[in-house]
């Protein structure tokens, strides 16, 4: 539980910081944009973590599995709620109670903040991904808080 409040503490700050760096209007692209650089990097470190001892994945869909059971278990202690594809490259995770968005009220003047708190973790998948060998393009959306889908779709070499 201790870390589970250190690390949205930890995630709270890292926006506040990116945020106050980037202040005014049209930074605000900048801001999401270094968040979800951020999230690439450790993406790319944890999944090299996770999966020293795990053999070889047959497919993407196996690939899709492990992150929404075992790489969101280990990052935000829970797995997603849903995954869905078409079968043609395009996969939503959706999180029910996404827990960086539950410290943001329910309201929808808070939307408008809600990409800032998603970027990290967008590019969390997307760096877990490319170390899995997986070219990806992350993208969320919240209709309600502090329920989320991510769309993931896979990008064919």
């Amino acid at each position: 539980m201790a870390d589970e409040a250190l690390f949205q503490f930890l995630h709270s700050e890292i926006i506040q910081y990116v945020n106050s760096a980037e202040s005014g209007e049209s930074e605000n692209g900048r801001c999401v944009s270094k968040l979800e650089s951020m999230g690439f990097r450790v993406g790319q470190g944890l999944i090299e973590r996770f999966t020293k001892d795990t053999p070889r994945f047959k497919d993407e869909l196996d690939v899709m599995k492990f992150i929404c059971k075992d790489f969101w278990t280990s990052v935000f202690k829970k797995q997603i709620d849903n995954l869905r594809t078409n079968h043609q490259g395009i996969y939503v995770l959706q999180d029910n109670k996404f827990h960086l968005l539950t410290q943001l009220s329910a309201g929808k003047q808070y939307l408008e903040h809600a990409p800032k708190f998603l970027a990290f973790t967008c590019g969390l998948v997307r760096g877990a991904l490319s170390n899995l060998g997986v070219k990806s393009i992350v993208t969320a959306e919240v209709s309600v808080m502090p329920a989320c889908k991510f769309q993931v779709m896979i990008q064919k070499m």
